[in-house]
């Protein structure tokens, strides 16, 4: 992690279909959701639970101008993707 880097990181459960990776495809049950904000991107990878690959999730990079706004964009792809009860 560079000193600009910043992560937001919070636990999820995907429903059906999981989540896409560009790794090794899609991936599901109890996961790690982080953001990463760099460089003037923010970008979304995956983990399983407190495993120790992370896994980008697929098509989810985008600009993002202001740092700031890291913490909105974590929570909308945590309301997104978590899905617990399916």
């Amino acid at each position: 992690m560079t000193d600009s880097e910043q992560t937001k990181s919070t636990d999820i459960v995907p429903g059906p279909g999981g989540v896409m990776t560009d790794e090794v495809g899609v991936v599901t049950g109890e996961l790690t959701l982080r953001s990463t904000f760099a460089d003037g991107k923010v970008a979304l990878s995956v983990q399983y639970k407190d495993a120790e690959e992370w896994y980008g999730v697929t098509g989810a990079s985008a600009n993002l101008a202001d740092p700031s706004d890291l913490d909105a964009v974590h929570a909308i792809a945590v309301g997104l993707l978590n899905r617990p009860e399916g």
